[in-house]
């Protein structure tokens, strides 16, 4: 499968050289989530700012055991801010997918500790999973950890 692409539905921000591809249906936060983690800037949470790759539509490129996101020319640096229309922003050309969020429906309660992390695959690569509530105050918070490599699995602890 080297040298394979395809398009998908989602939207996909990087931190440095890392991607993370968010996964919903129509209507579920893709944008709004992106749009957050591009607003929170650099913390001491997240060693850079995100930069969005692309909004409603990624391009997904296999070279060897990477997956590289990237935009289709037409919709570079542009997200949807629903209520407002279509901004432009700063993006980024590329970056590997190293992390997929797929969105709950309302409603639904992301597990609390997941032991390991799911993983997906995307052009017959495995690619660790998060599922987490889009417009959960800390979504942003959530995604930016995952991507930046902070968020670490440990064994359960009673509290």
């Amino acid at each position: 499968m080297d040298g394979a692409s395809s398009h998908f539905h989602g939207t996909a921000v990087a931190v440095g050289d890392r991607a993370a591809l968010i996964r919903g249906p129509s209507g579920s936060g893709k944008s709004d989530l992106a749009l957050r983690c591009l607003a929170m800037g650099q913390s001491p949470l997240v060693e850079q700012p995100a930069r969005l790759i692309a909004d409603d539509q990624v391009i997904i490129h296999r070279i060897g055991a990477r997956l590289s996101a990237t935009a289709p020319a037409s919709l570079k640096g542009l997200i949807e801010v629903r209520g407002i229309g279509i901004a432009s922003v700063d993006a980024t050309d590329q970056a590997d997918v190293v992390l997929i969020v797929d969105l709950l429906p309302d409603g639904v309660v992301a597990e609390r500790l997941p032991q390991p992390w799911p993983t997906v695959r995307l052009l017959d690569l495995a690619v660790p999973q998060i599922r987490i509530s889009a417009f959960e105050p800390s979504a942003a918070i959530k995604t930016l950890l995952a991507l930046g490599g902070k968020a670490v699995l440990l064994p359960p602890v009673c509290i």
